[in-house]
């Protein structure tokens, strides 16, 4: 079980305190209403303009997502709350369809997903996402997927129907070697030895797939890249990626509290290699610079990074050439659609 604990929401007028221990947090499920479901983004930061989320909310806990501000959005809190309250859009299979039927759509790649894990447990029950990417195969609408999950492995036979009609890549989530900043850092989630697995039965039934490496924090997982692609490219991918560990609004409190709680003895060497790399802070929000570092420390992490890609001859999936092979494959898309 876990235990309550969220940052004050900057969005309410009033907060308080609680004398002693928080209440125990139990999993929450919610219904989201929303009229649309494709999600636009105009960030130089990320490689697509569409993305569909199919839940709100992630069970998967990690400590460092960027996302958790959004559920304050919500006049809830970007710590438990956002672990265990989670949204489910039910209609979002047929809102996707509704939006690929209008005329403006013109087969542009599409994320699963921005702001949450489209594979966290719920979907076992739900089937959101599958029904979302069946949608995609009817239309050979082209998809992108970072996950961290092993449910994954269950869709496998549509995402191969998927990617022998168009463009298609998966991104397994990967940001720890070891076990034990896996379960303090991510406790939701998936092992590292399942994550790797999963990539290896994709690949191995014909799906692209690759290894994100995200995020990267300074002095806690650097020194782990050159293992974890290697272990990748052992284990079939073609792709790898990697972002730099954001810290927007009360993202920071959370990661910072969960960090001292659980890494005391290093908290405060990673909390000053952040700032290294982020030039005395511990966010920068400005577009372009969010997803990248600057500093002497950050270049030998980059030098690191293409050396061990170049090695493997893993594709860097920063570059557009995935999103460009996406478009030029949306022609064949439109003919299918009508």
């Amino acid at each position: 079980m876990r235990r309550i604990w969220n940052p004050p929401n900057p969005y309410l007028s009033r907060q308080r305190e609680l004398l002693g221990e928080p209440p125990v947090a139990d999993l929450e499920i919610y219904e989201d209403r929303s009229r649309s479901i494709l999600s636009e983004n105009d960030s130089p930061d990320v490689g697509f303009r569409w993305s569909v989320n199919p839940y709100r909310g992630c069970f998967h806990a990690c400590s460092y997502c960027y996302a958790r501000p959004t559920h304050e959005y919500l006049g809830l809190g970007a710590g438990t709350d956002f672990e265990r309250k989670i949204f489910v859009k039910p209609q979002a299979p047929a809102l996707l369809e509704k939006a690929f039927r209008r005329k403006s759509w013109r087969g542009e790649l599409v994320a699963f997903s921005g702001v949450t894990d489209c594979y966290q447990p719920l979907e076992a029950a739900w089937n959101l996402t599958r029904r979302c990417l069946e949608v995609c195969e009817r239309f050979a609408n082209p998809v992108a997927i970072v996950t961290k999950s092993q449910l994954i492995r269950r869709d496998a036979d549509l995402l191969k129907r998927l990617a022998d009609l168009t463009y298609v890549n998966v991104a397994i989530s990967i940001p720890f070697l070891r076990e034990d900043v896996t379960r303090k850092m991510e406790p939701g989630a998936p092992s590292v030895r399942r994550r790797f697995e999963t990539m290896r039965e994709l690949a191995d039934a014909g799906i692209p797939v690759g290894i994100a490496v995200a995020p990267i924090i300074p002095g806690l997982n650097d020194t782990d890249i050159p293992r974890l692609l290697q272990e990748a490219h052992r284990c079939g991918a073609s792709s790898a990626f990697r972002v730099l560990l954001r810290l927007p609004g009360s993202t920071r409190a959370v990661f910072l509290h969960r960090l001292g709680e659980q890494m005391p003895l290093r908290a405060s060497r990673v909390e000053n290699r952040i700032r290294d790399v982020r030039d005395g802070k511990l966010n920068d929000s400005r577009l372009g610079k969010r997803g990248r570092g600057e500093g002497g420390y950050w270049e030998t992490i980059e030098r690191v990074w293409s050396l061990w890609t170049r090695r493997l001859d893993l594709r860097d999936g920063d570059d557009s050439r995935a999103v460009v092979a996406a478009e030029k494959r949306a022609p064949r898309q439109q003919e299918l659609r009508w």
